[in-house]
């Protein structure tokens, strides 16, 4: 075994090595190897990769949020949907059960929550079984692109209902695979309803246990008896959310198999709005679900409820054993939109008073607000970042304005929250006090991104840290997600990684879609319908970078004559069987394979042939995509390494990256 002594607290403690990896454009000649990597294992050498290196960034984009990772069922719970589009609200995607004869179905502005006035009126003509049909008549919801419901699972109804009526109503509840098809639970039955006892809103809840399974199901709620009746906040929600938190079960999962030590939200331009009254408010997103007003996301082009608000996003990001990294409005919108310095108070009291709301003492104004939504605790929030993507060059300077602003009362109020700054600072040192400066970047094409391992080398190390908070190949060669733009992206990684004294955390973007809704951005991580989800390659690169977070860099160096190698080494400790493991990347961006000598010099014992493992993404076809008809195409395919040592040779397949985990 290796000498080096590991705390369970802190790997770095214990196991300081130095990393450098010197790419060098010369032949190494060798009888079995056309290119060497040199990696120093000796302990007491080198450098640490920060904690935080690896993260996750949610954004409200591609119906990524409610009906997605939020498993709210119904879509436009409230019936406000299309406020603030330039529409008046509409009941979409809601269908009405009965013709004109039977039933006449409005809106209007009588609901008992202030903040969203709008609840569904119903108005039925007939009365029953013998005149209505005897299913009856009513609305029904398809949710978002179809419910899945499953066989022996429970989900739980909560609507407010109102009745006229000059007796008795029955109403209903049911799941249903398409509408007017069998019911697939145990009907939920109102029928003790009367002017009387439902004269006045009224919350109505009970829970429905499925007999069946579809993936395309309808929540119906209808009627036989002749009467008036409105329906507001209407939810059905799954019970086997994670921790009963509302998270859908597999899409939480997949996000905490990337092991993020950071969760970036809400955006992303979801944040700013193309007009300011549409970017994201956190204060309209907090307490009780049915008081949120919701709104339009006009940059990507559709209604939120806001179920998923600032404090679900917090929730979220403890649950993942994530730091939270709050994105806030500074005063700046997409579309150009800029409050003037003579009213940009309100923005940095917002600013302030999500911070309490997130970190406050429960005695305090806003920290109470969340001890009231179950959360005494304050949450592990040490981040903030001033508004998203406004230090552009013609915003430079109105940016750094109001930035100063916001800088100087939050390290007022709050010395320790660390402040990320829009501006880029990888080639020339900010002008402006950070403690992290926000790095985006989206090439057109995988070479671009190859070519970008090295964009940090000459970065000034005296500066504010690197946060590169958005990466991907976009366009061409991504398309949906090809494996050509994840080995770019890994690349790309591997420079940060090598980079990482200065830089301290990434994360991908977008991480979700839905793929039946109407895209707003592709590619992205993770892709999902109402029942299953896939990752894309460039999901699988970020889980073979996953143990880097605190993990050492080991100081390697590349001797090749090729330019389509890029490698790594890091020293870890395994999360899987808590055991100390040397891993190896090697990206080969090529056509051909690639003969490549790994030498591992520095170490008191040799590497051990037990446990050690290879896993290579490739594919037959560099512009291969994993699917919903085939979700494991392109994967992560682990073997055992057979010849592990302190010096083997080792074919890098084409268009591939390999990790090799030797446990030392």
């Amino acid at each position: 075994m290796v000498s080096y002594s590991y705390s369970s607290s802190n790997l770095l403690s214990s196991f300081v090595l130095c990393v450098v990896l010197v790419a060098n454009a010369f032949q190494c000649f060798t009888s079995d190897a056309t290119s060497t990597l040199m990696v120093d294992g000796s302990p007491n050498s080198g450098r640490p990769i920060p904690n935080t290196f690896l993260g996750a960034f949610f954004e409200e984009i591609n119906h990524a949020g409610a009906g997605g990772l939020w498993a709210e069922l119904v879509s436009n719970r409230g019936f406000e949907g299309g406020r603030g589009s330039g529409s008046p609200s509409s009941i979409y995607p809601w269908r009405v059960i009965g013709n004109e004869s039977l039933i006449s179905v409005s809106t209007d502005q009588t609901s008992c929550f202030e903040r969203n006035k709008i609840a569904l009126r119903m108005e039925v003509l007939c009365n029953g079984p013998k005149s209505c049909p005897p299913a009856g008549v009513g609305v029904s919801n398809p949710g978002y692109w179809g419910m899945n419901i499953e066989k022996g699972k429970k989900y739980k109804l909560v609507m407010y209902v109102k009745v006229k009526a000059s007796g008795p109503v029955d109403l209903q509840v049911s799941l249903t695979g398409s509408v007017h098809r069998v019911n697939m639970v145990s009907i939920i039955s109102f029928s003790a309803m009367t002017d009387n006892n439902f004269s006045k809103w009224t919350k109505v809840e009970g829970i429905l246990e499925s007999k069946a399974t579809n993936h395309n199901s309808n929540l119906q709620i209808t009627t036989t008896t002749r009467a008036i009746l409105w329906l507001d906040q209407v939810s059905l929600m799954p019970l086997d959310t994670y921790k009963g938190h509302g998270f859908r079960m597999d899409l939480f999962k997949m996000v905490a198999d990337l092991k993020p030590k950071f969760l970036r939200f809400p955006g992303g331009c979801f944040v700013e709005g193309y007009y300011l009254k549409n970017g994201f408010q956190w204060k309209n997103t907090i307490g009780a679900w049915e008081q949120r007003p919701g709104h339009y996301g006009d940059v990507w082009k559709y209604w939120t409820d806001d179920g998923f608000g600032f404090f679900e996003m917090l929730q979220l990001a403890e649950d993942l054993g994530a730091l939270p990294i709050w994105v806030f409005n500074n005063g700046m919108s997409v579309g150009g939109e800029e409050v003037n310095m003579s009213a940009l108070s309100p923005f940095i009291q917002d600013a302030l008073d999500g911070i309490e709301f997130a970190k406050g003492s429960p005695s305090s104004k806003w920290g109470s607000v969340r001890a009231s939504m179950r959360h005494p605790e304050p949450f592990d929030f040490r981040f903030v970042a001033v508004g998203n993507e406004n230090c552009f060059p013609h915003h430079k300077v109105h940016y750094q304005e109001k930035y100063f602003k916001f800088y100087d009362a939050i390290k007022r109020a709050y010395p320790e929250i660390r402040i990320i700054s829009n501006c880029d600072g990888s080639k020339t040192p900010l002008n402006h006090p950070a403690d992290l400066f926000d790095f985006h970047i989206y090439p057109n094409n995988s070479m671009d991104m190859f070519s970008k391992y090295s964009v940090f080398d000459k970065t000034s190390r005296l500066g504010p840290k690197v946060f590169v908070s958005e990466y991907a190949v976009v366009k061409d060669d991504a398309r949906n997600g090809t494996l050509l733009a994840a080995l770019a992206e890994a690349a790309f990684l591997i420079g940060l990684e090598r980079n990482s004294d200065i830089v301290h955390m990434v994360c991908y973007a977008p991480l979700f879609i839905n793929k039946n809704g109407r895209y707003s951005w592709i590619p992205d991580a993770i892709a999902f319908n109402s029942h299953e989800s896939y990752g894309t390659p460039s999901y699988w690169v970020q889980q073979l970078f996953s143990e880097s977070s605190g993990a050492i860099y080991l100081n390697s160096t590349l001797q090749t004559s090729s330019n389509s190698i890029v490698a790594s080494a890091i020293g870890y400790r395994s999360s899987q069987d808590s055991k100390i493991y040397l891993r190896v990347k090697v990206v080969n961006f090529g056509s051909e394979i690639e003969k490549l000598r790994i030498t591992i010099n520095g170490l008191s014992s040799n590497v051990q042939q037990s446990r050690s493992t290879k896993t290579v993404l490739t594919s037959s076809n560099k512009m291969d995509e994993n699917s919903f008809s085939q979700p494991n195409k392109v994967v992560p395919r682990k073997s055992a390494l057979e010849n592990a040592s302190n010096n083997m040779v080792v074919s890098i397949s084409p268009y591939s990256v390999t990790s090799f985990d030797l446990l030392v």
